[in-house]
């Protein structure tokens, strides 16, 4: 919230643009941290003598930079820093978002035993319509949505034991709960990255509008001997993820 009035600079940058720029200052300083409402266009108003258009064109910036979500009765709340996430290595989502210093939290929304499609029944080396236990999961940071994560674990791994449970999954991972409780631990895989346009149901989890882009990941998992263990598919949001490839030219 502001307290005091502030004067514009009279000069050639737009009055929306020097907004933009303070609040972003601010935010770096630490004066906004992520899960905090900046001011809303009447509050910048009042703070800077300016339109509601140029207002709202200041917070456009910042939503369109990545720093801030904007959502109707919710205002325009700081977010947590972008994950840059390279491709040539792999951690699970709960020791990427600690290394970054956010806090990590799973919300499972589902543990069911489903027909495998023809991409799920390929990737884990099952007949097609066979039964595969699915779980989907909410993955959050700082109590921000970061993606959503549909996994399909493998039968052969299982072996008949018990699928895990919501409250399981809800305090740790996934990959933790294999490697406990079935002995499979994950060495390595694949993954191919797409741009997706969110449709409802992936909006409203993740907090963003129908239509925006998305990175989607799909991903196989194996075991040190090959064996597939987990194929997921991952919505991300695009405004807080970014992946990375290191490369040399031979």
């Amino acid at each position: 919230m502001f307290h005091d009035r502030e004067k514009l600079d009279l000069g050639p940058k737009p009055l929306w643009f020097q907004i933009a720029e303070r609040l972003r200052a601010a935010v770096e300083k630490g004066e906004f941290a992520p899960g905090d409402r900046l001011p809303s266009e009447a509050e910048i108003n009042i703070r800077y003598g300016v339109s509601r258009t140029t207002a709202r064109s200041a917070l456009d910036r910042l939503e369109q930079e990545g720093l801030i979500s904007r959502r109707a009765g919710k205002g325009s709340i700081v977010l947590p820093p972008r994950v840059d996430q390279p491709l040539k290595t792999f951690a699970g989502f709960a020791d990427e978002m600690r290394s970054r210093g956010l806090t990590p939290r799973y919300d499972t929304r589902s543990v069911l035993l489903l027909p495998a499609t023809r991409e799920v029944a390929e990737s884990l080396r099952v007949d097609i319509g066979s039964p595969v236990v699915a779980v989907d999961r909410l993955l959050l940071a700082d109590e921000f949505p970061m993606a959503i994560s549909q996994s399909w674990i493998s039968p052969h791994v299982l072996k008949g034991r018990r699928p895990p449970t919501t409250a399981e999954l809800d305090v740790g991972s996934l990959y933790a709960w294999i490697e406990k409780i079935c002995g499979a631990r994950i060495a390595g895989g694949e993954e191919f990255v797409q741009a997706v346009n969110a449709d409802e149901r992936t909006a409203r989890a993740l907090e963003i509008s129908v239509g925006t882009a998305t990175l989607v990941a799909h991903r196989l998992a194996r075991s040190a001997t090959g064996q597939p263990v987990e194929f997921v598919i991952l919505h991300y949001r695009a405004d807080r993820y970014r992946f990375g490839v290191e490369w040399k030219r031979p």
